[in-house]
């Protein structure tokens, strides 16, 4: 049975997915005491990236910011993996983005935004976080977007 945070995931049109395999040698998510950590999750869609290149080139803001969307997505998906359930989400402490950006793209807050409000719409004030958005040459993949997060469990 979902728990309330996959019941407002469903209440706003979205489903949890599968974990995205690991690309390399890493593991998708990993617990530290209360802390869960996630690898840098692309935005990933039934094992593929839907859209590749540079943000302000090839992939406009807002389809990035879509993108970001579906990398919090995923992330969620890893933390469930380790956590057992979405429930035992405490708060999102940490979330960094990092976004490949043509060479005059300024706008990777804009774009990141995508995770937070996501986190945020799910997770309410347990959403809230402290967050950096990095502009990059280049992700794995020529993927647009890599998001991370870092969630405090209750009951670790």
């Amino acid at each position: 049975m979902a728990g309330a945070v996959e019941a407002k995931l469903a209440e706003l049109g979205l489903t949890l997915p599968g974990v995205v395999p690991p690309l390399a040698s890493y593991q998708p998510a990993v617990q530290s005491g209360v802390y869960v950590y996630t690898s840098g999750q692309l935005p990933m869609v039934d094992g593929k990236l839907a859209v590749t290149g540079k943000v302000g080139a090839e992939v406009t803001p807002d389809e990035a910011k879509e993108l970001a969307k579906t990398c919090a997505l995923n992330a969620l998906a890893a933390v469930k993996s380790v956590a057992g359930d979405l429930d035992r989400i405490a708060r999102v402490v940490k979330v960094v983005g990092f976004v490949a950006s043509a060479t005059d793209f300024t706008g990777q807050p804009g774009v990141v935004n995508g995770a937070s409000e996501l986190l945020g719409a799910v997770l309410g004030d347990k959403g809230v976080h402290a967050r950096s958005a990095v502009g990059v040459a280049v992700l794995p993949l020529d993927a647009p977007v890599e998001i991370e997060v870092q969630v405090e469990l209750v009951g670790a």
